[in-house]
């Protein structure tokens, strides 16, 4: 596991550096002086980011939010102060693990693990709400385009169905692309040549 590890505290790098290798990463990368965190992310493409901070940091918040969105990966951020208002706003931003530590850094490994596990979590549910709602996209544009077929060419709904079916079968192409196209088509005012029945 590459780990990006982005810390100003150069001795607390250090340790946390150690940390991780005990853990089993594989590598240890850190950004170039003055690089901003997505900059990072993007030039060491990292398994896992770890950021390690003594006071609350909006800038990296807004980095991390641009991983979040653009180029996903666990984050875990370690704060010396406890700041409900940050730890919210953080995890808004997509950080897997938050977490307080003191002047003692805890043991990494299963903070870590516990992130990775969360992220994956996480990404399989957004997975599965885009998954539904696709489902529910097509479903809606199939009910439209047969209600455009039985107003039109006054079908039943089991003959619109089966209309947009072999038009389908017909072309190569799933019911739902031939809805979007019979949809489509209605949105510009174009009429569709096809025969009922």
């Amino acid at each position: 596991m590459k780990v990006l590890l982005a810390d100003t505290d150069p001795d607390r790098a250090r340790l946390v550096e150690a940390r991780l290798v005990a853990a089993g990463a594989t590598a240890s990368v850190r950004p170039r002086a003055g690089e901003a965190l997505r900059d990072a992310v993007a030039r060491e493409r990292p398994d896992l980011i770890i950021v390690d901070m003594a006071r609350p940091d909006r800038d990296a918040l807004d980095d991390i939010r641009h991983i979040a969105r653009d180029d996903p990966r666990p984050v875990v951020m370690f704060v010396d102060h406890d700041d409900p208002a940050f730890m919210e706003a953080a995890i808004e931003a997509g950080v897997s693990s938050y977490n307080v530590v003191g002047a003692s850094l805890p043991d990494v490994k299963p903070i870590v693990a516990a992130a990775v596990a969360m992220f994956r979590r996480y990404r399989r549910i957004e997975d599965e709400l885009r998954r539904a709602e696709a489902a529910l996209e097509e479903r809606r544009l199939v009910e439209r385009a047969k209600a455009l077929l039985m107003r039109r060419q006054r079908l039943s709904e089991p003959a619109a169905y089966r209309w947009l079916r072999r038009r389908a079968m017909d072309r190569g192409l799933r019911i739902v692309d031939i809805a979007a196209e019979l949809v489509a088509r209605e949105e510009t005012g174009e009429e569709d040549r096809g025969d009922a029945g």
